[in-house]
């Protein structure tokens, strides 16, 4: 049954095709202007002001009606107003928007495009910041994202929504649209691939398909190669932890390495690592089952990662990138791991398994040494890992920790692509925390400031896989927590739509692609 509704799934929600054209407002259809916040009273020119006359001031007085101020993040939707459809205003905020505001403009410019059954519609942005039509083509393209794959109350003779075109108008005109197709779009595309896979239910992606998904996502991209290692090539290489927390369910087990060699030949690349735990039961250290079912999110890491490296191939950035995806099901049964277990990790190290609901920190940890394996300039992994992140940043904030360097300069790449995260210490005195009795090392340690104690877990496999004679330096390292910013359960907003959010893709771009700068 199972199998059947994931074969038999319509296909996602289209999504509308971005243009730009000249700032000429056009003087029908269905129109979507931003507008400065003003004081009550006060009036506005340029575009506004061309509607207001043209409908003899009925545009004024809708606004003075619903006392519209242009706030950031308002909206006021007027239907069939000076010969228009529909005009939507949307709150830019006051003084000169920065590319954040931008981009959360577009974000309501999506929401409603997504939603709208008109073929066209005509953004019109006045303002004159550089680059300021492709931000707000980004917001829009994230904005509009829909999910309705599964949705069946449509009916034949309804015309879906959120078809057709979004044309922006700006200073820029046509011209933003080489910027737009040489860089934004395939970062939207990695963002939208890393929400399509994690808003899938865990009977639609497993390990052995978010393989398949992987490989048709990158058909067709240069400088690519993917590898996966099944469970025999784990098996021989001594990937203890992936076939330990895999081996409870039915579905096996996955390592998915994928390799894009965009910049100079030898080059070192930076490594992404991603938490691919397709779904989490919690395993025999079951969870409770009043949200379980927001485990099938477990695998956002693993999404990220390897939308991230989608993104740079698709914009063919001159950089040399991996992505290093631990894709399992943590399942309870028979077979299933056991708390008191021991397992041998790629490298040679062993854990003692405590808990089995803390088994991201255990696939991660083959992960890292086969990251490592590839030699990197960096390695940055990504995970939704503890829920003590919550406790500590809420659900909007990464929390960042490893080498303070590379900490710093995740920290700055976020703030850079409009991404919150917050860099957070790693005290020396958790590593005796995780002591254990009869192995290397516990898989859990201290409560108290848990995930920077799942992260000083993590730092214990950086290089493992290293000889001792190997005079090689330490491979820098940062871990990011993503487990609240990973999915929003509240309204959307700005460019975030509710549930899946593709968090981190347009950091990783970023930090990868300034050090190539």
């Amino acid at each position: 049954f199972a199998a059947l509704i994931a074969c038999t799934a319509l296909p996602a929600a289209a999504q509308r095709d971005i243009r730009f054209e000249s700032p000429q407002a056009p003087t029908s259809g269905t129109l979507v202007l931003a507008v400065p916040q003003v004081a009550d009273g006060e009036a506005r020119g340029g575009t506004f002001a061309q509607i207001d006359a043209a409908s003899q001031g009925a545009l004024s007085r809708a606004v003075a009606a619903a006392a519209f101020t242009g706030r950031a993040d308002s909206q006021l939707d007027l239907p069939g107003i000076a010969g228009f459809d529909r005009v939507l205003l949307v709150g830019a905020g006051d003084g000169a928007p920065d590319a954040r505001r931008i981009e959360d403009i577009g974000g309501h410019v999506g929401r409603f495009a997504a939603r709208s059954k008109a073929p066209r519609i005509d953004v019109l942005w006045e303002g004159a910041e550089a680059g300021a039509a492709t931000q707000l083509a980004f917001g829009a393209a994230l904005g509009q994202y829909r999910f309705d794959k599964y949705r069946t109350t449509r009916g034949d003779d309804e015309p879906a929504a959120g078809q057709g075109e979004l044309v922006v108008r700006s200073p820029a005109g046509a011209a933003a649209a080489q910027d737009w197709d040489g860089d934004w779009k395939a970062v939207a595309e990695g963002v939208k691939f890393a929400r399509d896979l994690v808003t899938e239910p865990a009977n639609a992606v497993w390990p052995e398909e978010f393989v398949a998904r992987t490989r048709a996502a990158f058909a067709g991209k240069a400088n690519v190669s993917i590898e996966v290692l099944d469970v025999p090539a784990m098996e021989r290489l001594g990937m203890g932890s992936l076939l330990a927390v895999g081996q409870g369910s039915a579905r096996p087990p996955r390592m998915l390495i994928v390799r894009y060699n965009g910049g100079a030949r030898g080059e070192a690349p930076v490594a992404f690592v991603g938490k691919g735990i397709t779904f989490d039961s919690g395993g025999l250290s079951l969870k409770p089952g009043e949200n379980m079912w927001r485990m099938k999110y477990d695998m956002t890491g693993a999404a990220s990662a390897t939308g991230a490296v989608l993104a740079l191939a698709g914009r063919r950035a001159p950089v040399n990138a991996v992505a290093v995806a631990a894709l399992a099901e943590n399942m309870p049964s028979g077979t299933a791991i056991r708390p008191s277990d021991v397992i041998t990790m790629y490298g040679g190290k062993t854990v003692e398994v405590m808990n089995t609901d803390a088994e991201g920190r255990v696939v991660m940890a083959d992960a890292l040494v086969a990251a490592t394996d590839e030699r990197p300039d960096a390695v940055l992994d990504v995970a939704t890992l503890t829920g003590a992140q919550l406790v500590a940043l809420g659900v909007r904030h990464t929390g960042v920790m490893g080498d303070d360097a590379l900490r710093d300069e995740v920290v700055a790449a976020a703030d850079a692509a409009g991404e919150l995260a917050w860099g957070m210490p790693l005290p020396e005195q958790l590593r005796a925390s995780l002591n254990s009795r009869v192995a290397d090392i516990s898989n859990m340690g201290d409560r108290f400031g848990g995930m920077m104690t799942a992260a000083t877990f993590l730092r214990e496999f950086v290089d493992a896989g290293r000889s001792e004679g190997d005079a090689a330096a330490r491979t820098p390292w940062a871990h990011l927590d993503i487990a609240g910013p990973s999915f929003n359960e509240s309204a959307a907003y700005g460019y975030t739509p509710q549930d899946a959010t593709g968090v981190m893709v347009r950091t990783l771009v970023g930090l990868i692609e300034g050090r190539a700068r």
